[in-house]
């Protein structure tokens, strides 16, 4: 968190500071931003949280955003989190290709961009609590709606409906796998065409975070040079782990699939909502 400070201390500095002196001192908190020591934690928790979500097609977004919540702030973690998911899910629906049900893709991608105009309205930056507790909060809520009601996201229209939904909480928590696990449970889809299809699916889902905290925001992300290397740094090895999770994913039954699935967001979902009410309850 000194890489912060750092960066307010510059723009609450005395106004006759030339103007060249505070913009080299905000570069000089950037790249504290990124020490050695976080370098090589983000390598590792890219390798790590795509391989997870290379074998159950979600919860590996979940713990990259925690990881990226806590060493930056909300705007650049978004971006940061929304291009290695596109590499690591454009990777994945590369690798199951075959699989990949295009007319739910294309189907979910409107929707998300529905989402995209309505929050670009609103210019809403998520507190980081917020963030933590709606993060938490979604597999929950997913798993809590009765299996009667679930909906299927191969029915005419769901995959819209799935799209624009997860397009609004993308923007709020910046994951939406286990949300959009609802729409797929009746389904009837095998490991693979779950995967393939939420993965491509997804790209789209974090085009559009990237975009709108890229770009759409008041003081959007990713403007610096810096950021961007290490974003496609991240990326080489999110393609890693999503590599190495395709021998595991063969070897895994759907009984199986579908079973780890909820164990572990339910496990992760509980460990964010406690973070998410210690940092409101400490402030």
């Amino acid at each position: 968190m000194a890489k912060v400070t750092v960066e307010r201390v510059s723009d609450k500095a005395p106004s006759n500071r030339a103007p060249s002196t505070r913009r080299a001192r905000v570069r000089y908190a950037a790249r504290r931003m990124f020490s050695l020591p976080i370098l090589v934690a983000l390598a590792v928790v890219a390798v790590v949280t795509s391989f997870i979500s290379g074998i159950f097609g979600m919860a590996g977004g979940m713990l990259l955003i925690g990881f990226l919540l806590a060493v930056l702030p909300v705007p650049v973690a978004m971006v940061f989190h929304g291009i290695i998911q596109i590499a690591a899910n454009a990777w994945r629906a590369w690798l199951w290709r075959h699989h990949v049900k295009w007319s739910v893709v294309f189907q979910f991608g409107s929707g998300a961009a529905t989402a995209l105009l309505f929050f670009s309205f609103l210019d809403f930056v998520p507190d980081k609590a917020l963030v933590l507790m709606a993060v938490g909060l979604t597999p929950f809520v997913a798993l809590a709606v009765p299996q009667r009601w679930a909906p299927n996201i191969e029915r005419g229209g769901q995959a819209f409906m799935a799209g624009a939904i997860g397009g609004g909480i993308q923007l709020v928590s910046g994951v939406t796998g286990p949300l959009l696990d609802i729409f797929y449970v009746r389904t009837g889809m095998t490991r693979q065409v779950n995967v393939a299809t939420k993965a491509a699916a997804q790209v789209l889902g974090h085009l559009t975070k990237v975009a709108y905290f890229g770009a759409l925001i008041d003081n959007p992300a990713g403007r610096d040079l810096e950021q961007w290397l290490v974003m496609g740094y991240a990326c080489i090895f999110a393609v890693i782990g999503t590599t190495l999770s395709r021998r595991f994913l063969d070897r895994m039954s759907d009984k199986q699939f579908y079973h780890w699935t909820r164990r572990v967001i339910l496990a992760l979902g509980s460990v964010y909502v406690a973070q998410g009410l210690w940092l409101m309850v400490t402030r």
